[in-house]
């Protein structure tokens, strides 16, 4: 009887300490530990921090500066503008479908913990390996084509600041400028922490606002809206195919806002909070990166002239257009590599957070056992940041972009897995949340309520489409150097990850590994 009375003590003062814990705990933290997992790293970060980490990687002056000559090239301004617009839309329903999950299953693992969680008990653990593995590599490719699209963008200011490529000018060759992309990842490793929102902010107004007033000649109102650009050389005559094709730049552009999720395990109220960094950050983007195009739009007076590579920015048409907008006003291009350097603050500071949602992802998936040195992935310094798994993401960013060494055809198939497998890891636990757990899916403080299976389904449909989109061919006739490589380089990670599992990791990955243990627990 005694023996039960101490028990029931014991109990009651675990009860009460739990209750004193819990009571201290914002509602994010008490969240991730009803979901098993205790609090490791930093919990500090407001919702406008939360935000500005999926708006720097989303980063619209990356994408739109990048594959400005594709926007261009496929359809014109009234693809970029009109695309943008459609493609801003759909987003929105990806958007909201993963911030209604994020709510409900706020940790730093985000899909591939999502997937395991709605596919039920029998295909949890598949299901969860499959989206990890995309988000992961999808991740580390993103890195790689944002940090090694600001080495190109920092040879062509060289090569614009030493007379352009007509005047002397100075030429980068492919090791110089992978020499860059190193020198970059390596900074980022090194300071991967800063607060980027505002001057990503600064950097968009004064490019929306300084080209268009600086330069002396328009496009009118009417050509931007309606003149359609078939591109000569690439043998496609059909206008919906181009337009489709010129789909690319939004897309590509709209990623990355899964970082929210990934830093949900350091933002306070994540269940809440997570979810409104993924939908804003979507908004804000689609908002000012209209803007950005449509000034981009304006000054837009020869496209065969920006897409020449004969031209002093090599073919770089926003370099170009920079440079020939201050050049025709001051006789000199020296401002337009400075606007050029303000996309390159804004590049950097993109590739930087993309360090950062790399890191948190690896040691999340790490952390549940499914990466190769697992046990030192997932550990965290002193200063409760993974310093293994930014080091590691550094590094294979920079392996992946070594294959642009051999072939530009090769890099550009790898880093297609970029927009591809990012978006493959968003559709899939939203496809088992309106369909396996359609019934089960328990909704956090965000919801869709009575439209959230309705809207989960436009966002599946929408990455099946796009998915099939960019796989197809972008010129004719096809050759081994006009194929486009994104469905062999997406599907031979479906491969290996797939034979992985068959082969190994079946027997041993049983999906999230929980490291709180209820003492309710018999």
């Amino acid at each position: 009887m005694a023996d039960e009375e101490e028990t029931s003590l014991l109990h009651g003062r675990v009860l009460t300490g739990m209750e004193t814990e819990s009571s201290t705990m914002d509602s994010g933290q008490q969240r991730l530990q009803d979901l098993g997992y205790k609090q490791e790293l930093k919990r500090d970060l407001s919702v406008l921090s939360n935000f500005a980490f999926s708006f720097a990687i989303i980063s619209i002056l990356t994408g739109i500066t990048t594959l400005f000559n594709t926007g261009l090239n496929y359809g014109g301004t009234v693809s970029m503008v009109y695309g943008w617009l459609i493609v801003g839309v759909f987003t929105l329903f990806v958007g909201a479908s993963m911030a209604e999950i994020c709510s409900a299953f706020p940790t730093s693992g985000g899909l591939y913990y999502w997937s395991s969680q709605l596919a039920g008990p029998r295909w949890g653990p598949f299901a969860s390996w499959i989206t990890g593995w995309y988000n992961v590599v999808g991740q580390w490719a993103v890195t790689t084509s944002v940090d090694f699209s600001l080495a190109q963008l920092i040879a062509v200011m060289v090569l614009l600041g030493t007379g352009g490529a007509n005047g002397g000018g100075y030429v980068a060759n492919k090791y110089v400028v992978i020499g860059i992309h190193g020198g970059i990842l390596l900074s980022h490793a090194l300071i991967n922490s800063l607060s980027i929102s505002w001057l990503s902010y600064f950097g968009v107004f004064v490019l929306i606002v300084l080209i268009p007033a600086v330069a002396k000649e328009h496009q009118s109102l009417s050509s931007v809206f309606t003149t359609f650009i078939k591109p000569a050389d690439v043998g496609i005559d059909s206008s919906p195919y181009i337009f489709l094709l010129g789909l690319l730049i939004s897309q590509y552009t709209i990623t990355g806002y899964d970082a929210s999720a990934h830093m949900s395990e350091e933002t306070k109220s994540s269940d809440k909070n997570g979810a409104y960094g993924i939908l804003s950050a979507i908004i804000i983007s689609l908002i000012v990166g209209w803007g950005y195009i449509l000034g981009l739009s304006f000054v837009v007076i020869d496209p065969a002239a920006l897409l020449n590579e004969a031209n002093d920015a090599g073919g770089y048409a926003v370099a170009q257009v920079f440079y020939n907008v201050f050049k025709a006003r001051y006789g000199s291009g020296t401002g337009g590599i400075v606007c050029l350097g303000i996309v390159g603050v804004a590049i950097y500071f993109c590739g930087m957070s993309s360090i950062t949602s790399n890191s948190r992802m690896v040691y999340a998936f790490s952390r549940d056992g499914a990466m190769p040195f697992s046990r030192c992935l997932h550990q965290v310094n002193r200063r409760e940041v993974p310093l293994n798994a930014v080091w590691v993401s550094s590094i294979i960013a920079f392996c992946m972009a070594l294959t642009s060494l051999g072939s530009l055809v090769a890099f550009q198939a790898m880093v297609s897995i970029a927009t591809i497998g990012l978006y493959i890891s968003y559709a899939l636990p939203i496809l088992f949340r309106v369909t396996i757990a359609r019934k089960s899916f328990h909704r956090g403080p965000f919801n869709l309520g009575r439209y959230g299976e309705f809207v989960g389904w436009v966002a599946v449909l929408w990455v099946a489409l796009i998915t099939v989109l960019f796989c197809l061919p972008v010129v004719y006739p096809v050759t081994k150097l006009t194929l486009n490589y994104a469905p062999v380089a997406v599907g031979g990670v479906f491969v290996l990850v797939l034979g992985v599992w068959v082969l190994s990791a079946r027997k041993w990955f049983k999906g999230p590994q929980f490291n709180v243990v209820s003492p309710f627990k018999d």
